[in-house]
């Protein structure tokens, strides 16, 4: 069996070997057993369901939520010889009935479902009939992906998902697997014991991300920054930029488009003609920029998004790590950049307070939301806090974090807070941060007089720190702990019970230094893609680069002839290897990484008459 797996692999998919547990997950689907997977995005979930489904008589049935995604899954699948469609509500009538047709049949290797469909008395009537066939049709597996979308207290809950339960009470004998690239210990507990896998395995196989590169930075002009962010890294890059209000979306979207960088606002308060082409638009143009909510990117399978920037505080870890993951899937280089402020949590508390739950409910999206404060104001290793959160522990710092790279400067913050604390004391702890701010710095403002602020003790003795300075301070206090935020004034800072041991002399604290950066700060180099897939350290040739974008060309009219995105054709990573390979046989081009037997026959000699027209001209 395993030879036969690693002959499909190689055959098919055009890849030279498993990668971490995919070889065990594979063995142990294909042969009738459930299991859990977790799986970092980009890590090859899609292959531990794909290649059992062709091991085993009968169709690999596939339940996503994500519409978009499973266009983009069929396309690939059949862009390598394989049999697949999808049944949900973007398909007409007549369209459905086609795909049901070749399912009784068995023609399809995979067929993809939305969970709504599936859970139709309709569709469940016709996988009995199919389970009924002898084989070699009949049902091969269920895969259940994004399968954190059972838990309850996940950022991407879909009710739906408690009823899929349904399987392992009608098809005991069809194995099942759930797979997820983001869930911790209590969600893994809600997906075993919802989906009845509690007999499966469980395969993690890590959280980690080293291609990501993972940086925040205290709001300051957060439009500048992130103009500046995209200017210097990454400029004609695909990327997405998330924000927590619809409107802020669009005026993002606007702001990006007048410095002559292409956006497009996606939020689901758009129409759905709008939100489709817009999406469409991302799967098919180099270089475009989606300003969205969070309502935008499950569906999305593009590799080359370099990268995920938040423009707001996240309402999770879990969220953050979902969002952030949709960079680099290709594994190349890609950042995430969060920009965040004080205001942000006080906007986040509104909202859980504001949310429909129990009170335990609000207690975990505040503990949630305190994790996430906590990331952001991290001294040491980002990463290694980041993997702490999902149970996994990094021995090393990663060296491909902003903590890591840049190290913060810290000093003994023990009279700042104290004088922080106190003036939050002194002006009746009702007040937001920027007022405090104003009586420590002296302002002689007309509120602060108003309110006799200007004859307290704590008045203008804060004349150490800038507004940003100070600001920095407040943050961390809050990441603290030592200061709570009162969501029903506005934001108004409260002394919790740990302050007094910093106000009475009993703790000191080490703070951060913030330093402002009034420009783009200086990163890395910007090299060619082929030197960042092929190998980092090799120079590209301008030869090498400009064959790279020839190719990237003919893929392009290929993808727009058939009415596909162009990375399902190959990814820019295949191309690069072509690019810096320069294969001269069809013998040759099968060896690249991500080029199977069908692709050869449909591209090969196409990419090889431009390989060896470049040579000429």
């Amino acid at each position: 069996m395993d030879r036969t797996a690693l002959d499909i692999l190689k055959s098919v998919y055009g890849y030279p070997a498993f990668r971490g547990h995919q070889a065990e997950v594979v063995a142990h689907v294909a042969g009738g057993g459930d299991a859990l997977l977790l799986m970092p995005t980009g890590g090859g979930k899609s292959l531990c369901y794909q290649i059992p489904a062709l091991l085993r008589d009968g169709t690999g049935v596939v339940v996503s939520p994500l519409i978009a995604l499973m266009q983009d899954q069929v396309d690939a699948l059949r862009q390598l010889g394989l049999r697949a469609a999808f049944l949900n509500s973007s398909l007409s009538a007549a369209e459905g009935r086609r795909v049901e047709a070749q399912l009784l049949r068995g023609e399809l290797d995979l067929l993809y479902v939305a969970p709504e469909r599936l859970l139709q008395e309709r569709t469940l009537e016709l996988l009995d009939e199919v389970a009924r066939a002898p084989a070699p049709s009949g049902l091969a597996l269920f895969a259940i992906d994004e399968a954190h979308c059972v838990s309850q207290w996940g950022h991407d809950f879909r009710p739906e998902y408690l009823q899929l339960d349904v399987l392992a009470e009608r098809y005991p004998d069809v194995p099942r697997l759930a797979c997820t690239a983001t869930a911790d210990e209590r969600t893994r507990e809600e997906i075993l014991q919802n989906l009845r896998l509690q007999g499966g395995r469980v395969f993690i196989g890590g959280f980690d991300r080293p291609n990501i590169r993972y940086r925040v930075v205290p709001k300051d002009n957060p439009r500048r920054q992130l103009l500046d962010f995209l200017r210097t890294e990454h400029v004609g890059d695909a990327g997405i930029v998330y924000c927590l209000a619809r409107k802020k979306t669009e005026e993002t979207a606007k702001f990006l488009n007048e410095q002559g960088i292409a956006a497009v606002p996606y939020h689901a308060g758009l129409d759905a003609k709008t939100r489709r082409r817009h999406q469409e638009r991302f799967r098919r143009e180099d270089g475009l920029v989606v300003c969205a909510t969070i309502a935008f990117g499950m569906g999305i399978d593009k590799p080359d998004v370099r990268f995920v920037a938040h423009l707001d505080l996240p309402k999770s870890v879990e969220g953050y790590y979902q969002e952030t993951g949709r960079a680099g899937r290709d594994g190349l280089p890609a950042d995430a950049w969060l920009c965040y402020g004080l205001q942000d949590v006080v906007m986040l508390r509104k909202l859980v307070d504001a949310s429909e739950g129990d009170e335990m409910h609000r207690r975990r999206n505040l503990q949630q939301l305190d994790a996430m404060l906590g990331y952001c104001e991290v001294t040491d290793c980002r990463r290694q806090r980041l993997l702490a959160y999902f149970g996994e522990t990094m021995a090393e710092p990663c060296g491909n974090c902003d903590t890591c790279l840049e190290p913060p400067d810290t000093y003994d913050g023990t009279v700042v807070a104290q004088k922080a604390l106190s003036c939050v004391a002194r002006t009746g702890q009702r007040f937001g941060a920027q007022h405090v701010i104003d009586v420590l710095r002296g302002s002689g403002n007309e509120r602060v007089r108003s309110l006799g602020h200007d004859r307290l003790s704590t008045y203008g003795i804060g004349g150490e720190l800038d507004d940003f300075g100070w600001r920095s301070v407040f943050r961390q206090l809050v990441a603290l702990g030592l200061l709570s935020l009162d969501p029903e004034g506005y934001g108004g800072l409260r002394l919790t019970a740990a302050a007094g041991s910093v106000l009475n002399g009993g703790r000191e604290l080490r703070l951060r230094r913030d330093v402002l950066m009034r420009a783009a700060p200086k990163e890395r180099k910007r090299r060619a893609p082929a030197a960042l897939i092929v190998d980092p350290e090799v120079e590209v040739d301008a030869a090498t680069a400009a064959l790279f974008e020839r190719l990237r060309v003919l893929r392009h009219g290929l993808a727009a002839e058939q009415g596909v995105p162009p990375y399902v054709i190959f990814h820019d990573r295949t191309l690069a290897a072509m690019a810096q390979h320069r294969p001269a046989s069809s013998e040759a081009f099968l060896l690249l990484s991500g080029v199977g037997e069908t692709k050869l026959r449909r591209y090969g000699e196409l990419f090889l008459a431009e390989i060896r027209a470049a040579a000429i001209d």
